[in-house]
């Protein structure tokens, strides 16, 4: 089955960096390692949003308001997803969920059958 499991949130001060982990399942990824991966986010009172994705030839995209900052990647002998977030802001506060992306490859859209972890909370607060 699809096991997706995040780690690494927690509070920082603005200007400060997190490193989020989201590791698979080996089943998910024998089934799914080419697929598309990558980092949504929700914010209290706010819609999910894409933040970054990575597809399986390693292509990446970016939400305009985390380019520059953010990097995602992959370690496919750990079957883990990382994104490495600095100069991290205040509105980057939220729920950061990994995700499966099945249907479109798009820090754009959700739609289609996707996976999630359960979500991670960044805070970043003085």
């Amino acid at each position: 089955q699809v096991h997706l499991e995040e780690s690494g949130g927690g509070s920082v001060q603005p200007g400060g960096s997190l490193r989020l982990s989201c590791v698979a399942s080996e089943y998910t990824y024998s089934t799914y390692g080419y697929y598309c991966m990558g980092w949504f986010r929700q914010a209290p009172g706010k819609k999910r949003e894409g933040v970054a994705i990575i597809d399986g030839s390693g292509r990446r995209m970016y939400a305009d308001s985390v380019k520059d900052r953010f990097t995602v990647s992959k370690d496919k002998t750990k079957y883990t997803l990382y994104l490495q977030m600095d100069s991290l802001k205040p509105e980057d506060t939220a729920v950061y969920y990994c995700v499966l992306l099945t249907t479109v490859c798009t820090v754009h859209s959700d739609a289609g059958r996707n996976y999630w972890g359960q979500g991670t909370q960044v805070t970043v607060a003085s």
